[in-house]
């Protein structure tokens, strides 16, 4: 339900911004806005107003058709829609997804969009996708400010890494420490992620003990791992529906490798039962050897509801007790950690180029990963609400929240910006051609433009939402 919340709020906040910033400029340049509505409201709306006549005017649950509030043309119309999939600025003299050809007066009015020139509908158009952008940048800016950043470098994790067996097979070792990749030096493990998954990059040396190792990648590295995260997520759900197991919400390509020494025993769960202590060192799970934190916990994800025998040193002496792990497989013990965050704080003025930093790096990441999707692996690892709504905590955190708030505005930005009709990038490059050519394409054409650039909008949403009721139910 939390996850639902934030979602929900995110995406309105987001479409808000959005259309305001076609309002904004349609209004500086002198174009009507017939109405400004968040969600949408077929037939009827939760709430409209208008200003006319010199005072404000308010309806609740009424239908949409009103005379009186069709005779003040002039004036905006707001209201609220009960169908909560994003919103609209309906904009004079505009064929879009609120008005036709047939809507149209026989002869361009002044206070019509089609009537301005093209440097004017430009910007109207850019004005969501760039709110959009200004909106994320200036989250990151005020994150960054009011929480600093916290980064782990992987110089910290001086005992290398738990490597998973999609990277065991291109050739790396547990523990190996990454030094460079294509010549460069990861900063954190972010870093490692995108420039093998992401970029493609596929020179990689490691140091192995005291050895200096070259691996090199295999080409299709980042869709055979899209392949290898879709096989395991269909692995997870089919066993969440045999027994009902603990399933994780991403496979891990990657993790600090740490050691099992218990460093807290959480009260109430399977180790204090058990009598684990702080300063025990588990070695293993049922005569299963787990040397690392990331292998005791998938060797207990194997016991669902059943006991497991720990072997586990205690000053020196190699001991055994049983624990009842229960449906979440979870052993309630968190492990002693040697490496250490670097947390920066920021001044407002320091915080503003890094919040710009980090925001262009979203965007850049985003861009990048991008071509994946034109890949089998990619189309069935794309998401739709349930995906994204996933991708917030299950608990309340204002950082989280905003976080991924500006994440989601860069992703509306991006794919806004795409040349697609419909989008606000479709009639972005129409008007580049006319500039260009300096001829106006005619509003038949860019409704039937629209028509096609609406289905398949609808054809990327059954894709996004059919992945996700897959991943539900099958």
């Amino acid at each position: 339900m939390i996850q639902a919340i934030q979602l929900i709020l995110a995406l309105s906040f987001l479409v808000l911004i959005h259309e305001f910033g076609h309002f904004f400029f349609a209004r500086l340049f002198g174009v009507r806005v017939e109405k400004f509505y968040m969600f949408f409201n077929p037939k009827m709306s939760l709430v409209r107003f208008k200003k006319f006549e010199g005072k404000w005017h308010v309806k609740f649950f009424a239908p949409n058709e009103d005379e009186e509030w069709a005779s003040h043309p002039e004036a905006t119309e707001w209201g609220i829609g009960w169908l909560p999939f994003g919103g609209y600025c309906a904009i004079s003299g505009m064929v879009d997804e609120t008005h036709t050809t047939d809507d149209l007066e026989a002869e361009p009015q002044e206070w019509e969009f089609r009537s301005k020139p093209a440097w004017q509908r430009l910007l109207i158009i850019m004005g969501g996708i760039l709110v959009n952008m200004i909106g994320a940048l200036t989250i990151f800016v005020i994150l960054m400010w009011h929480y600093g950043s916290e980064k782990l470098p992987l110089r910290n994790i001086t005992d290398g890494f738990y490597y998973s067996q999609i990277l065991v097979d291109e050739g790396f070792e547990q523990q190996d420490k990454i030094l460079t990749i294509n010549g460069e030096e990861p900063d954190v493990m972010e870093d490692v992620l995108q420039k093998l998954i992401i970029e493609g990059q596929r020179e990689v040396v490691v140091l192995r003990g005291a050895d200096t190792v070259a691996l090199t990648m295999s080409e299709d590295f980042g869709t055979r791992y899209l392949a290898f995260q879709n096989a395991y997520d269909r692995t997870e759900r089919e066993k969440k529906r045999a027994d009902g197991s603990y399933t994780p919400k991403r496979y891990r390509l990657m993790e600090p490798w740490i050691p099992c020494v218990i460093d807290t025993v959480l009260p109430g769960f399977a180790a204090d039962y058990a009598g684990l202590r702080a300063g025990d060192s588990i070695v293993a799970i049922d005569g299963v050897a787990t040397p690392c934190n990331t292998m005791m916990v998938e060797e207990l994800r194997k016991h669902p509801c059943d006991s497991v025998t720990i072997d586990f040193y205690r000053q020196g002496a190699l001991l055994s007790t049983k624990a009842f792990i229960g449906d979440e497989c979870l052993l309630g013990v968190q492990s002693l950690i040697s490496f250490e965050y670097e947390h920066t704080s920021y001044t407002f003025l320091q915080a503003v180029p890094a919040g710009i930093r980090q925001g262009w790096g979203v965007l850049v990441n985003y861009v990048k990963q991008f071509r994946l999707v034109f890949t089998k692996e990619g189309a069935q690892s794309v998401g739709g609400f349930y995906a994204i709504g996933s991708l917030f905590p299950s608990a309340w955190s204002w950082y989280a929240f905003w976080n991924m708030t500006a994440f989601l505005n860069i992703i509306l930005a991006f794919m806004n910006f795409l040349p697609i009709p419909a989008l606000d990038g479709g009639y972005i490059l129409f008007i580049l051609v006319e500039m260009i050519t300096r001829r106006k394409p005619s509003d038949t054409f860019l409704e039937k433009a629209n028509e096609v650039g609406f289905w398949i909008l609808i054809a990327l949403l059954v894709l996004a939402n059919g992945n996700d009721l897959l991943r539900i139910f099958f």
